[in-house]
């Protein structure tokens, strides 16, 4: 075989696997500022904080990173809740260890899950002891 044609077909090879491979999944950032109004029924806790998480669509792994200040106390509990609508309570979908600030973590979702984070339907909260059913919370949103 001419050493053109064998040039010729190991392009057409590299072209046609770099065509058909598989695409990098996608991931989705998403992100919420975190605040005692935003709790349902709002407080007016001085705390605020923000949770930053991303989501790969293809393997469902969430990966998350955090910080809060200005907390009436220690932090008991923080979770991801939905699905539910901004002012709206819902159950717990992913529990958070965040007993330091700044946090991080990852856990893999269910469908059922990813797709309440992509609906919007997901916040993020904190609990303390003067605010049991949570001190500051945050819708999360995708981010640019």
């Amino acid at each position: 075989m001419p050493k053109f044609a064998l040039a010729a077909a190991a392009a057409l090879a590299f072209t046609l696997s770099a065509a058909f491979a598989p695409a990098d999944a996608e991931t989705v950032k998403y992100k919420a500022d975190l605040a005692g109004p935003g709790e349902v029924p709002p407080n007016d806790s001085k705390g605020t904080g923000t949770i930053e998480a991303s989501l790969d669509a293809e393997t469902k792994t969430l990966t998350w990173s955090g910080s809060y200040s200005g907390l009436t106390g220690p932090e008991l509990a923080a979770h991801f809740h939905g699905p539910a609508k901004a002012g709206v309570n819902a159950p717990v979908l992913v529990p958070v260890e965040a007993k330091a600030s700044p946090f991080s973590g990852s856990a893999t979702l269910t469908d059922e899950q990813a797709k309440d984070f992509a609906d919007g339907l997901v916040y993020f909260n904190i609990h303390t002891a003067a605010h049991k059913g949570g001190e500051i919370r945050g819708q999360l949103a995708k981010a640019p």
